[in-house]
């Protein structure tokens, strides 16, 4: 629709000439303001009715079929951004302290073995999941080809710094307590006359990550101490104890140092 020409005839010229009544010049000047008016609501109507994506992607499958009527919020089709794509995965709080914004981040999916597509961390979330105890961590990645589409499942190995040499135990030698986890640590001991002794002495200990049935320990005992790993239980501080290293039935093993 298209308003009235104003080159077609000019009104206020033929007004001017007193050859038009100032009535019918308010008239054809009322009508023409209405019909550019008309037109302006329909362009807008119109340009309501366009759909844009909101960023540049991949469009999925229609949900809407030709000429059906939409609501407002109704979903017409999906739209994913493919390149970059985001991965979001857990790590365990015990890895905090190591995860920093910007550490290299290597992922697989299992559709597409041999393949490793490599990013970087940008975002660590603000809290620690109450029921798992782990942290939420989201990378950003290259996706050349497009590959990777949104809710594969895929592994995520995050590059940490340069591993430390921990001292580890197996499991059978920690005690677990309310109060606090503990070994026993074998020892040179007195009795009351005097002479030498070997007993044992219980040590609260700070935990770190496990791997196997290997446990790391933070602190609360030193390379070299002599450790019960089995029968724990049966001991009490300070009573004289007897070595039996025998393979299938260890009582007391050397703390080593082992890569976490």
């Amino acid at each position: 629709m298209q308003p009235p020409s104003r080159t077609s005839i000019d009104r206020k010229g033929l007004l001017q000439k007193r050859v038009s009544a100032q009535s019918d010049y308010d008239t054809s000047e009322a009508e023409y303001k209405e019909a550019e008016a008309s037109v302006a609501e329909i362009k807008a109507t119109i340009e309501r009715k366009l759909i844009r994506a909101p960023f540049t992607g991949v469009l999925g499958i229609r949900q809407v079929n030709l000429g059906q009527y939409l609501k407002s919020g109704d979903p017409v089709v999906p739209l994913q951004s493919l390149d970059p794509i985001y991965v979001n995965f857990s790590l365990p709080q015990q890895r905090l302290k190591d995860l920093a914004v910007g550490r290299d981040v290597n992922v697989k999916a299992d559709g597409l073995p041999g393949e490793t597509f490599a990013g970087k961390v940008t975002s660590i979330d603000a809290v620690v999941d109450e029921a798992t105890r782990n942290v939420l961590v989201q990378a950003t990645l290259t996706n050349p080809g497009q590959k990777l589409r949104p809710a594969c499942f895929v592994t995520a190995d995050v590059l940490l710094p340069t591993k430390e040499k921990v001292l580890s135990l197996p499991a059978t030698a920690i005690n677990y307590a309310p109060y606090g986890d503990s070994v026993f640590i074998v020892e040179k001991m007195k009795d009351s006359d005097g002479k030498d002794y070997d007993g044992v002495r219980q040590q609260i200990v700070e935990l770190g990550a496990s791997r196997g049935d290997q446990i790391a320990v933070v602190s609360g005992i030193k390379s070299g101490e002599e450790v019960v790993t089995s029968g724990g239980f049966k001991l009490a501080p300070r009573p004289p104890s007897r070595r039996n290293n025998d393979a299938k039935t260890v009582e007391q093993r050397r703390t080593h140092a082992a890569d976490s």
